[in-house]
């Protein structure tokens, strides 16, 4: 009775510790540099930040430190590269997209077409490959950092460290997470104009209501789009919000905008994060939060408002171990990415360690 009441303490939502669900690496070796590309368990993945699973079933990886997006085939088990030389930088446009150069891409999404968009973090870009000639092309960004551009064409529009990017299903508009300039921009892909969609530069928390470009928003990395609504992670106001695009209403959905590590089992709204950084939509319509600074992934259960953790101990155990055994007594390091599969396998670019891991579904 007492180990009863122990794992149940222990395992949110979970009832008992052999039905909790595992942790596992499927790319990475613990090592970043780079070694050729192969077997995923044998090649080295250097600091894994987005992670996406593709129109084709492949995992695609943002590895930040090399410089490349790499592709993993779920059933080869085989890594290979789609972008990037290893050379940081921004050169490559109009050529195939593994002679180009990236400069730290932090992100991947795809449209419907199969085409492929990279946000290139230090690059101030987004880049998009296409899936017929596999030839790159920038959207949006001139290289350099800075905010300039509204009404203009986006190629000439300056981003400043844009971190996160979404687009819609059909390729016809493009949002980015504009960190450092505390926005989020929209460029109309059909017409290539960027405007600012949401945020006014300043430092601060929004509220409920309206959103636009007058009004605040702080720190926006990382963004999830489902449909009409934009879901919204903010960095340094340690909370995360759902924007509904036809309205511009902005919701409050979890985090009380200070940073700390409470809340499992409560609230949402109350509970605390510290310092997300990403954040993805699962197949049973709970919302997945990478607590970066916390070392954890978190679970929002839209149904119910609540949080729990689905992967990792909490911000005193930063580290590598637990591999096969339950997610939440695993260790991570600063982890950055997540998306989660058809058949509910969390996948998590678990950066530090340089390892892709998943947390499996509950069977």
């Amino acid at each position: 009775m007492r180990m009863l009441a122990f794992a149940v303490c222990l395992l949110v939502a979970v009832p008992l510790l052999a039905d909790s669900p595992k942790i596992v690496t499927i790319a990475g070796t613990g090592k970043p540099k780079p070694n050729g590309v192969g077997a995923a368990l044998e090649t080295n993945v250097g600091q894994p930040f987005g992670v996406e699973v593709g129109p084709d079933g492949a995992l695609y990886i943002a590895e930040v430190e090399n410089h490349r997006v790499l592709r993993l085939d779920p059933k080869s088990k085989q890594i290979t590269v789609v972008a990037g030389t290893g050379e940081p930088g921004i050169a490559g446009d109009g050529g195939l997209a593994t002679e180009a150069q990236l400069i730290e891409p932090y992100e991947l999404r795809f449209d419907a077409d199969d085409n492929l968009y990279i946000v290139d973090m230090k690059g101030n870009n987004v880049r998009r490959v296409s899936s017929k000639t596999k030839k790159i092309e920038t959207l949006a960004g001139t290289g350099k950092a800075g905010f300039s551009g509204d009404g203009g064409p986006a190629t000439k529009a300056q981003l400043s460290q844009p971190h996160s990017i979404v687009v819609d299903p059909a390729g016809e508009n493009l949002y980015i997470a504009d960190i450092a300039n505390h926005r989020i921009r929209h460029v109309n892909l059909k017409t290539g104009i960027i405007d600012t969609l949401a945020g006014n530069g300043q430092k601060s928390l929004p509220s409920e209501g309206l959103l636009d470009a007058t009004k605040p928003l702080i720190g926006p990395r990382a963004l999830f789009l489902d449909g009409d609504t934009l879901w919204i992670a903010l960095r340094e106001g340690h909370s995360v919000w759902r924007l509904d695009l036809p309205t511009k209403q902005l919701t409050h959905v979890a985090g009380d905008g200070k940073a700390g590590f409470a809340g499992d089992g409560g609230p949402a709204k109350t509970a605390r994060f510290n310092g997300p950084k990403g954040i993805a939509l699962g197949p049973n319509h709970d919302l997945f939060v990478v607590d970066t600074e916390n070392q954890t992934i978190r679970r929002i259960d839209l149904d119910n408002a609540t949080v729990s953790t689905v992967a990792g101990q909490g911000p005193k155990a930063r580290g590598g171990a637990g591999d096969g055994g339950s997610a939440t007594e695993a260790e991570m390091d600063r982890p950055h990415g997540v998306c989660v599969g058809a058949d509910g396998t969390v996948y998590i670019g678990d950066t530090n360690n340089h390892r892709v891991r998943i947390v499996e579904p509950k069977k």
